[in-house]
């Protein structure tokens, strides 16, 4: 098995590694919101992070575990936006080169902050193959050290130190929801939910037009998705073995949401609680407006992953059915 076996202790080490480098970011609430649901929801704001989501957390961590010597080619990854901002951050804090493999298909915003780091940004086909490829050669050239978006112990380590802030925020919840794309975030989550706070139920949640997740732990083996068909860009990643066993062993269920439902919930969170994000982030709200039944009288965490959104962007003036 790939799972890491993180401890309290390796999460809490992580936080002091990375502190003076993110933002803690706050927890919000609505009453407007809760009374819809009919239970307690409390949003922990990644959208607010540095680079606009949780990525700067695992990203920083991996460089922080480096020595010099690894770092000093530079740091390189592939990603549709948020990661890459997010090792272009951590490349410019050490004065290393970074080298950031993208989709000609990532959102314009996000391509753009790449570029404002100061990362060199080598662009590339839509599918997955493209992206990894395009990585082997260009780790082949310059020597840089790579920071896989999600199947790295030291990136799901970072990414675990959300909840575990929600946690000591907040002692008393239920269910903890949190979206998936290539599941570091959410496998962080389940490790953190386990070290801190082992009573509460973990959700995953996946647009259903990139549900390789829900396929898998249904068939209980890895599977991936040919295509997708989603507005959440950051969520059209497939598991890794790693964040797939994690997943299988930690997760009650995963709930999949269709594109429609996600504006919905962007535009109740624009609304209520008046902070941006963007569609991946609205993932984990858009599956608790669908399942409200089933976490009634509840205490909810939700983790807003990020709030790098493209406002050109055609579905917030012509939503789609479905």
């Amino acid at each position: 098995m790939h799972a890491p076996l993180l401890t309290r202790s390796d999460i809490e080490a992580t936080q002091r590694r990375i502190n003076q480098h993110v933002h803690r970011t706050p927890v919000l609430r609505s009453g407007t919101i809760d009374g819809m649901i009919g239970a307690a929801v409390l949003f922990k704001c990644e959208n607010l992070q540095k680079v606009g989501a949780f990525k700067i957390r695992g990203a920083l961590n991996a460089a922080a575990c480096m020595s010099p010597e690894e770092r000093r080619r530079g740091l390189a990854t592939h990603s549709s936006g948020n990661h890459g901002q997010a090792v272009a951050l951590a490349a410019r804090l050490a004065a290393v080169p970074a080298f950031i493999v993208m989709p000609r298909s990532a959102p314009r915003i996000k391509r753009a902050a790449v570029d404002g780091y100061g990362a060199t940004v080598i662009e590339c086909g839509t599918a997955i193959q493209d992206r990894e490829s395009t990585m082997r050669a260009v780790l082949a050239e310059v020597g840089a050290a790579f920071i896989h978006p999600y199947d790295d112990e030291r990136v799901i380590a970072g990414q675990a130190t959300v909840a575990m802030e929600l946690f000591e925020d907040d002692e008393g919840l239920d269910a903890l929801l949190a979206p998936i794309g290539g599941g570091g975030l959410m496998s962080g989550s389940c490790l953190a939910t386990r070290a801190f706070s082992p009573r509460t139920v973990l959700y995953g949640c996946e647009p259903a037009g990139a549900n390789d997740a829900a396929r898998s732990l249904a068939a209980g083996t890895l599977l991936q998705n040919a295509e997708v068909s989603t507005i959440a860009d950051g969520l059209r990643t497939n598991l890794s073995a790693r964040t797939f066993a994690i997943l299988q062993r930690h997760l009650s269920d995963i709930i999949t949401v269709s594109d429609a439902e996600i504006i919905a919930a962007m535009r109740l969170i624009f609304e209520r609680l008046k902070v941006v994000v963007e569609p991946s982030a609205a993932v984990p709200f858009a599956a608790l407006m669908q399942q409200r039944r089933r976490f009634a009288g509840k205490r909810v965490g939700i983790i807003l992953s990020g709030g790098n959104i493209d406002l050109e962007q055609p579905y917030f003036t012509r939503p789609p059915s479905g």
